[in-house]
């Protein structure tokens, strides 16, 4: 707890590292080809229809919104480019169709019936949750159309079948490494343990916690769980705290962790937080406020990434200048994922679907926002993850929090 309060403290005084978002007179305004994109790999498609569809299934209303009305923006954001920079051809459009989940299963089936059977899109993006995506994928797996979830983390999303993808790294990929590096630099000993025990998202994520804090010889004073939609935390909160734990541990969705952290605050806890991907999301700390300061969390994208690559870069730059406000994580593997599907139809010069199934699965060091992005064999996204922690309400990553630190103590 002492190293906790010494690093928030040293944050304090230290300046912000941050990494801007580019400029416009930063940005090559002189190169030949975008920062994304399979340019020289494939050619220009020559076999390609004036039109093609994909669909994209979203949580734009109720509380799944804070996720899905930034993954349809940047899902937009990256159509009119391709379309802009001619990605598919000459006279060649990429249209895209969505449709709301509201972050219920039977609803997200609904849709993916419409767009795969009805509307026979030739791929579809989302659902936005893993609960939706074990509901509604095999729709698209029986009809032989490709669906990719951009925000799909729970163990077991693609063993649904060969037609199934998801370029959002899985929490078995992030948790392990956010505990080791919280570890490190807490020095944690013994936690308690909260999520919420009807959703798979989150039972996923308690899973992967439990192994990694196992694997790390961590004491687990306790563990409580919740259900989605509950508001009122105190009784769980109470029993954890009153154990002395060195951090609570919290796999939640953004509606149920924004009030634990709160109530945790208010019931007088001040030590870390350490959420699964449900937090992830700028709602999450701007509706928890000051309270989140400190909370850690991996990620598989981070707007602060000291070393980022030029095309999250200019994703960041078209983004803000798009919308006004600065891009997320869920934004970022959105516009990744429309991105990755105009790459297979360019790669496959084809409508065909099991075409751009093939395609898909092929690519390998795609120069994405996260990083040089590829499918392993299993269909599922190779990049590397990022831990981050809360600071002045925003992500900073916790490496270069904890390098500050130690520069700042020598």
């Amino acid at each position: 707890m002492k190293k906790f309060r010494l690093i928030l403290s040293v944050l304090f005084i230290l300046p912000l590292i941050f990494v801007s978002v580019v400029s416009a007179d930063e940005h090559d305004e002189d190169a030949d080809t975008p920062p994304i994109g399979f340019w020289e790999e494939c050619e220009t498609p020559q076999n390609l229809p004036d039109e093609l569809t994909i669909g994209a299934i979203f949580g734009l209303s109720e509380a799944v919104a804070v996720y899905g009305i930034a993954q349809r923006q940047a899902v937009e954001l990256a159509v009119a480019e391709v379309n802009a920079w001619g990605y598919l051809g000459e006279g060649v459009t990429l249209r895209v169709q969505f449709e709301d989940s509201a972050g219920n299963a039977q609803q997200a089936i609904a849709a993916m019936e419409k767009l795969v059977v009805e509307d026979g899109v030739l791929a579809v993006l989302g659902p936005t949750l893993s609960t939706e995506a074990f509901a509604a994928d095999p729709i698209a797996q029986e009809n032989g159309t490709v669906v990719m979830g951009v925000s799909n983390t729970a163990i077991g999303i693609t063993d649904m079948g060969d037609f199934v993808f998801r370029n959002s790294l899985p929490e078995e990929a992030v948790i392990p490494g956010t505990v080791e590096q919280a570890i490190d630099a807490l020095g944690l000993e013994r936690v308690g343990v909260m999520y919420g025990d009807d959703d798979d998202f989150t039972i996923s994520g308690f899973d992967v916690f439990v192994d990694a804090l196992d694997d790390n010889e961590i004491e687990i004073l306790s563990v409580e769980t919740f259900a989605r939609g509950d508001r009122d935390f105190s009784s769980q909160l109470t029993s954890l705290i009153a154990r002395n734990p060195d951090a609570l541990v919290v796999s939640a969705l953004a509606a149920e962790a924004v009030q634990i952290i709160i109530q945790a605050r208010e019931f007088g806890y001040d030590g870390p937080i350490i959420g699964g991907n449900g937090f992830n999301s700028p709602a999450v700390l701007d509706q928890s406020g000051e309270d989140a300061e400190g909370v850690i969390v991996g990620a598989a994208w981070n707007i602060g990434d000291p070393d980022p690559e030029p095309s999250s870069e200019a994703f960041q730059q078209a983004f803000v200048e798009e919308y006004g406000v600065a891009p997320d994580q869920f934004a970022a593997q959105a516009y990744t994922g429309a991105w990755l599907f105009a790459t297979a139809i360019r790669c496959a010069d084809s409508d065909d679907r099991a075409d751009i199934r093939d395609a898909l699965a092929a690519i390998e060091d795609f120069p994405s926002p996260l990083g040089l992005y590829s499918f392993d064999e299993n269909r599922d996204p190779v990049h590397d993850p990022i831990a981050q922690i809360v600071f002045e309400g925003a992500f900073l990553p916790l490496a270069s929090v904890i390098e500050g630190a130690a520069e700042s103590d020598e």
